[in-house]
């Protein structure tokens, strides 16, 4: 077996003829402008910022729609002198998510093309490998298998015999088994690149090497030039494409436009050829060792994702010159890589080794792509971090960033890829540095339920986390907010004074059967039922909106599906529609004075929703961000009125005080508490936003107030249990912007007679007069063991009468119920693959299906949100079940007054 020293010997000598190889075959392209110090044009509607694949991309789809004559692409350096030349050029079409998968079956589809019409682009379809050393690796695997027919992947559940009849090279003792995908290849990401930007000159696009930006020139938040080291440019719209320079490249103009993205160190090895090598091998990736390795012209190319990633260039300053960013070998950290790869393919040992490239790649701090339009510039768009698997991403997002440039939509749904997820913290240099050291190795992890970061934690606070981490919560993170997920009271219970030398305790699965959480959420959640629970909400996004006159309303009530012109002191729950009639926001407004609304919406969504309000609302309306003004409490249960009254001299009986209504309240001896009738899980209660000085006088005054009632900490896996049950949507993972209110039975919050033509009217119109195409339900499963069983823990495929007809979008334990309950979405499809109506018929003549890897169990649908019995004294019950909409939250508060 060939020793670490033989591998040191043979790689003393620098080696970079393949990189000198790919400059020269470059030079030889027409791409070339010609004198490199021909300056740009003085005008083009789109600049380009970065000549890699993805830049490539975006030139050559615009050139495709139209726009190539008007679109010019600046490179720094020479065109493919990026990452580009020295990636894997792995093509795998399975991601986490649809909206990743439909991107890369584009890219697929893009090169499948290009090489059909003689273009270089070395696409090779030799499927791909992927092997199990766990039964729970093997259990993902099944996950993948029983996903893909809604996804429509092909694939295969293979044992560790038939995985080495794919690959014979592999040492298969260790295995449970594999998963083989037959689409997956690979490509060649430099040769692609020249392709792609050859055909996009053809189409008329500028391609101008040697020259680098020097400043993004905003007018009125709308890109308007860029100024380059050849000159300036007049343009509408800017693209960054600049890889890991992307953050950089954010960073010149005014505002800031976050990129959040960090290099770290990534390796290659690279054999010379190696005798009687298949060229058909397929990829084969070993994700529980961390590597993977492909056949590359005759040789093996291999690497990985170690669990500690190296930071590269942590000072910000990444080199342009592809000689002085070429890092130096470093064995030593690569060695826990090269020990899986000589275990899994026993004969690598033999290989004689041509060269181990340190080749640096930007991650993002969440391991997804960045992608959209910036939310600090208008038509300011982004199309990077897309860690190593460039050309995988490229075809498909070129061609969605495109569509977004010229027709102002795309067909794909990229909310969770967008730039907008983002907040500025995440774009801070220190916090990416900590971050990227774990992030690749999340590319090759196991993929549990609620997984968390481990770094980077302790960043956004509310003023009462020492109280929570005091009575035992164990926390997730969710845009940098810490949030109790569930509270262990036994770590607590011999404890009569917090021991903070105790580790900061972060939330975790790490099964995919009953979660070792379950009986603490369980005794959350049946306080929050039975007596009092509290909870912290502080992370919500909150954004109060106002004018001096009528504006404010007359803006909402454009960008509200619902009536926003309530009374003051109502609360309304509405989507903010996009022309298609999609959620771009789902959110409750309560209107403090008559030019005056707060809004609470999604955590997620506290970049997003604020852009999308900005691009629709007039200047005469002020939008202000106060989520980290307020600290949001939230008590619930049938005991909560009789609690809050204690603290408070405002009368809270239900005539003065209804559902879905808000009062400014004193609370203790603290002022000034914005009280919301309502919890967002279907109980009573209330939840408070609490003046951040006030917050823990207000805490301490419930908790103490609360002892009588058994007062009982509840996180958020209680409380997404009692919205899971209730049948409650969530935006990011039921809502997105595809998702209309007439398909989530939500049709009773769209008011189509308001005399405002708000967004999306048109769309949710004709949708109602042709009947929707896919319907919202809620299947609880009959005869799962919730102790024995895999559980559901979303993506699980929905079967009616034998027939794939959905999947499902959330999924949780229901505690009253005692069975497992899944939400989703089901089509109506018939045997000739024709969409038809989805009718309440459609749903109650159906057998219905869940599989949870492989293994179908019969559930019962429901297309109403169920009455679940209540402790609540007689009087509130029956106004409660009264308010209660058709699979939703309480009615509004105009109707909710009537039925009090």
């Amino acid at each position: 077996m060939l020793s670490r020293y033989k591998y040191k010997a043979q790689t003393s000598k620098p080696i970079r003829k393949s990189f000198q190889r790919a400059l020269s075959a470059l030079s030889e392209q027409r791409i070339s402008p010609g004198d490199p110090v021909t300056p740009p044009p003085n005008h083009a509607r789109v600049v380009i910022c970065g000549g890699g694949i993805m830049g490539a991309s975006v030139a050559y789809h615009l050139g495709k729609l139209g726009w190539g004559s008007d679109t010019v692409l600046i490179e720094q350096n020479r065109v493919g002198g990026g990452t580009t030349w020295n990636s894997s050029g792995l093509i795998g079409v399975f991601k986490p998510t649809l909206s990743q998968v439909s991107l890369t079956k584009s890219s697929v589809a893009l090169y499948e093309q290009l090489k059909a019409a003689g273009l270089a682009t070395g696409w090779k379809q030799c499927g791909s490998l992927n092997l199990a050393r766990t039964r729970d690796r093997l259990v993902n695997f099944r996950k993948m298998k029983a996903q893909s027919i809604a996804w429509k992947i092909d694939c295969e559940i293979l044992t560790p015999d038939q995985c080495q009849a794919k690959c014979p090279l592999l040492n298969v003792d260790d295995l449970y088994g594999g998963l083989w995908i037959p689409g997956d290849g690979v490509g060649d990401p430099y040769e692609t690149c020249i392709s792609l930007m050859d055909e996009a000159m053809k189409m008329g696009v500028k391609v101008i090497e040697n020259c680098s930006l020097k400043k993004v020139v905003q007018e009125s938040g709308k890109v308007a030039a860029v100024d380059t080291t050849l000159g300036p440019v007049n343009c509408e719209f800017f693209v960054n494409c600049a890889g890991f320079w992307a953050r950089g490249i954010g960073q010149l103009s005014e505002p800031y436009v976050k990129v959040p993205l960090h290099a770290v160190e990534h390796y290659y090895l690279h054999t010379k050829p190696v005798p009687g090598l298949d060229p058909m091998t397929p990829v084969v990736r070993d994700q529980d060792g961390h590597v993977y390795f492909r056949e590359n012209n005759g040789r093996l190319l291999a690497g990985g994702f170690e669990p500690v990633a190296k930071p590269a260039f942590e000072d910000g300053k990444i080199p342009t010159s592809p000689k002085e960013r070429q890092l130096p070998e470093d064995w030593d950290h690569f060695h826990v890589l090269l020990e899986q790869l000589l275990h899994r393919v026993p004969s690598l040992g033999n290989a004689v080794l041509d060269r181990l490239c340190n080749g640096p790649e930007a991650f993002s701090p969440d391991c997804k792509w960045i992608v959209g339009e910036a939310p600090e510039i208008r038509n300011y768009l982004v199309a990077a971090g897309m860690k190593t698997v460039g050309i995988s991403a490229a075809g498909g997002v070129g061609k969605a960033t495109a569509e977004l440039i010229v027709d102002g939509e795309t067909g794909y749904d990229m909310y969770e890829l967008e730039v907008s997820r983002f907040l500025g913290l995440h774009n801070n240099r220190k916090f990416l540095r900590d971050r990227v050291k774990e992030v690749p190795g999340l590319h090759y992890g196991m993929n549990y339920p609620f997984s968390e970061f481990q770094t980077g934690r302790n960043l956004r606070m509310s003023p009462v986390y020492p109280k929570l981490r005091e009575a035992g919560a164990v926390f997730g993170q969710v845009m940098g907010y810490e949030r109790p997920t569930w509270f262990d009271f036994e770590a607590m219970r011999d404890h009569e004074d917090f021991d903070w030398s105790m580790p900061y305790r972060i939330a975790y699965t790490n099964t995919f059967g009953k979660p070792p959480w379950f009986d603490f959420v369980a005794r959350e959640y049946a306080a929050c039922r039975e007596g009092v629970g509290i909870s912290d909400y502080s992370s919500f996004t909150k954004v109060d909106l106002w004018s001096k006159g009528n504006e404010v309303v007359e803006a909402l009530q454009f960008v509200c599906s619902n009536d926003v012109d309530v009374p003051v002191g109502s609360i309304i729950h509405t989507g903010m529609q996009n022309s298609k009639g999609g959620y771009e926001n789902d959110c409750s407004l309560a209107r403090l004075s008559p030019n005056h609304y707060m809004m609470i919406a999604p955590t997620i969504q506290q970049t997003r929703c604020k852009v999308w309000l900005q691009k629709h609302l007039p200047a005469t309306v002020a939008i202000s961000d106060v989520t980290s003004m307020f600290t949001a409490l939230c008590i619930m249960g049938p005991f909560t009125r009789t609690l809050l009254s204690e603290l408070t001299d405002t009368d809270l009986d239900p005539k003065h005080f209804p559902f879905f209504t808000y009062k400014m309240l004193d609370i203790g001896l603290a002022n000034g508490i914005r009280t919301m009738n309502l919890t967002h899980t279907g109980e009573l209660g209330y939840v408070l936003y609490i003046p951040n000085e006030f917050a823990l006088h207000v805490y301490s005054s419930l908790i103490n107030a609360g002892e009588k009632y058994d007062i009982t900490h509840a996180g958020h896996y209680a409380t997404r249990a009692l919205r899971v049950e209730k049948f409650y949507a969530f935006w990011g993972q039921d809502l997105d912007t595809t998702t209309t209110p007439l398909e989530c039975g939500r049709v009773w919050r769209v008011k189509f007679d308001k005399k405002v033509d708000f967004i999306g009217r048109d769309a949710l119109l004709k949708q109602r007069e042709e009947g929707v195409r896919r319907m919202y339900i809620q299947l609880v499963l009959e005869d799962h063991d919730m102790e024995t069983d895999l559980w559901p823990w979303g993506g699980e495929p929905i079967y009616r009468n034998g027939q794939h007809v959905g999947i499902c979008t959330t999924t949780g334990y229901g505690f009253t119920f005692k069975k497992q309950v899944c939400l989703g979405f089901v089509e109506n499809i018939d045997d000739k693959g024709e969409q038809h109506k989805v009718t309440h018929d459609f749903i109650n003549s159906g057998h219905f299906e869940v599989d949870i890897a492989g293994i179908r169990y019969h559930a019962k649908a429901n297309i109403h949100s169920p009455i679940l019995p209540t402790k609540y004294p007689d009087k509130e019950r029956d106004v409660y079940r009264a308010t209660r909409g058709k699979g939703d939250e309480q009615r509004d508060a105009h109707q909710i007054v009537k039925a009090i």
